[in-house]
C-alpha cells in the first residue's frame, strides 16, 4: 500500500514566520510533508517571497474579486482541492474562515493563536494577557471551527508574562513557541495520530515528550 506524503495548503495576509517555520521543518526533515500551495489574501504579503525562495505555488485570490464572503471561500477551497490538499494550515490569515471552506476540509484546518484559548479570543491577544493582567500566556494550535478561536486544541504551550514586559516583548516571547508546536501539530496529523471526539482532541500512542516544550525560566 502506497504511503502518500501530506500535501499542505498555507494560507497568509502578511509576513508568514510560522509559515517560514513550516518550511523549515519540512527542509531539516523532521516534518514529512509538502506545501502545494500558498494562498494570501494581501498581494503586499511578505508570504509571497518565502514562497518564491523555496519554489512554492502561490496565489493572491483577493475579497474584492468575488461576488460574496462564502463566494471567496469555495473559490480558495475549490484551488486547494485541486492540488489535492490534505490539510489547511492558516499561518496568520487574518480572516475568519467561512463555511464553504470548514465544510471542504472537516477537521483539516489548523490555526495557531498568541493565547492560551479559551482566554483571548481574537484580535491582539498578546495585549488582551497584558491588559487583564495574566501571569501566564501562550499560544494554541487549535482546529478551525465556525466560531472566532473555539475549534478543538490541539497543542498548547506557555510563557511567563513578566511586569515589565510590552505588548511587543510578549509576541516575541510566544513566537518562539509557536515556531516549535505548529510544526509539531501537522506532524502528528501527518502521521495520522490526531482524533476528534465531539470537541476533545485525543493523540494516539501520546507521551509526554512527544509535544512537551521546554519553557524559558521565570526571572525574578
Amino acid at each position: 500500500m502506497l504511503c502518500h506524503k501530506l500535501r499542505i495548503g498555507v494560507l497568509a495576509s502578511g509576513r508568514g514566520s510560522n509559515f517560514q517555520s513550516i518550511i523549515d521543518a519540512i527542509k531539516s526533515g523532521k516534518l514529512d510533508a509538502e506545501i502545494a500551495l500558498l494562498i494570501t489574501d494581501n498581494t503586499s504579503a511578505l508570504a509571497i517571497d518565502k514562497a518564491k525562495k523555496h519554489a512554492i505555488e502561490y496565489l493572491a485570490i483577493r475579497p474584492e474579486e468575488c461576488t460574496t464572503k462564502d463566494n471567496y471561500f469555495e473559490k480558495i477551497a475549490e484551488e486547494l482541492k485541486k492540488r489535492n490538499v490534505g490539510l489547511v494550515v492558516l499561518a496568520g490569515f487574518m480572516r475568519i474562515v467561512r463555511k464553504p471552506l470548514i465544510d471542504a476540509f472537516p477537521n483539516m484546518i489548523m490555526n495557531i493563536h498568541p493565547a492560551l484559548l479559551p482566554a483571548f479570543p481574537g484580535l491582539h491577544g498578546q495585549r488582551q494577557a497584558l491588559e487583564y493582567g495574566v501571569r501566564i500566556s501562550g499560544c494554541t494550535v487549535h482546529f478551525v471551527d465556525e466560531g472566532m478561536d473555539t475549534g478543538p486544541v490541539i497543542i498548547q504551550a506557555a510563557v511567563p508574562v513578566f511586569q515589565d514586559d510590552t505588548e511587543e516583548s510578549l509576541a516575541d516571547r510566544i513566537l518562539k513557541l509557536e515556531h516549535k508546536i505548529y510544526p509539531e501539530a501537522i506532524k502528528l496529523f501527518s502521521e495520522g495520530r490526531i482524533e476528534v471526539e465531539e470537541r476533545k482532541v485525543r493523540i494516539k500512542g501520546f507521551i509526554p515528550s512527544d509535544i512537551s516544550i521546554v519553557n524559558p525560566p521565570l526571572r525574578s
